[in-house]
């Protein structure tokens, strides 16, 4: 309880089936624990897009304002004094451009998490099982019609300490889109797998990075191996915190 961190995320989603693609999203945020086993974020997030000749977008080279949003965890468990980590969480977000598309929007969603963890080694080997539905709302413009969509998925990670605060590992994903936030059809899967690193760098402060690349996938919409109208090929996201 008191605790204070200033965190900050870069995401970034590379590579459609055609074209040349690349989605990057900055967010800064602050976090504080107001109560026992309680915390919540509260931040912002700047998008760049680069598509070119992507089949189904717009051309587009921007820089812009992209989203707002809350981050609200309560942990149930936790793994010091239980079997294992329980923890849920919702983060709702608003947003003015499409983090897919750069398209001008008006977005309302929630992320919805359950997460769990547990020491297969003690100070060792963690493992760390998330599932996840994030429905959301869009309409394009002023004047444009709602949409709506959901996605499903689940994830599963392996971390091993090397050395003190320096952890690798690796992370596996399934992800299901839906129109409809009701899961009322399914417009395609993805399977994506990659490495993890996170490295403790002071009392303070932390790092961590993840890739990870699409293996396997379908479209409701095109036929092939991979699903690249919902999805990316490759996805990448770098961490930081710093307590205060």
């Amino acid at each position: 309880v008191g605790e204070k961190e200033f965190e900050g995320s870069t995401t970034g989603r590379f590579s459609k089936a055609t074209g040349s693609y690349r989605a990057i999203s900055q967010t800064l945020s602050v976090e504080f624990v107001p109560a026992e086993n309680f915390r919540a974020e509260f931040g912002g997030a700047v998008v760049s897009n680069n598509t070119n000749n992507v089949a189904g977008f717009e051309d587009r080279r921007q820089l812009a304002f992209g989203s707002f949003s809350a981050d609200l965890r309560y942990r149930l468990l936790d793994r010091a004094t239980a079997p294992f980590g329980l923890a849920i969480g919702a983060e709702p977000h608003w947003g003015r451009i499409d983090e897919l598309t750069g398209a001008a929007v008006n977005q309302y969603g929630v992320d919805f998490v359950v997460a769990a963890d547990r020491e297969i080694v003690p100070d060792r080997v963690v493992a760390a099982f998330n599932l996840l539905y994030q429905p959301e709302a869009t309409r394009a413009g002023l004047g444009g019609a709602w949409s709506r969509e959901s996605t499903l998925g689940v994830a599963a990670a392996l971390m091993l300490e090397l050395r003190p605060g320096v952890f690798i590992g690796g992370e596996a994903r399934y992800l299901r889109k839906y129109e409809g936030s009701g899961f009322d059809e399914l417009a395609g899967h993805g399977v994506f797998f990659g490495p993890t690193l996170y490295v403790q760098l002071s009392r303070a402060a932390w790092i961590a990075a993840a890739w990870s690349a699409q293996i396997a996938g379908r479209s409701a919409a095109e036929p092939g191996s991979l699903d690249l109208v919902n999805f990316e090929r490759h996805q990448a996201r770098l961490l930081f915190g710093i307590s205060f």
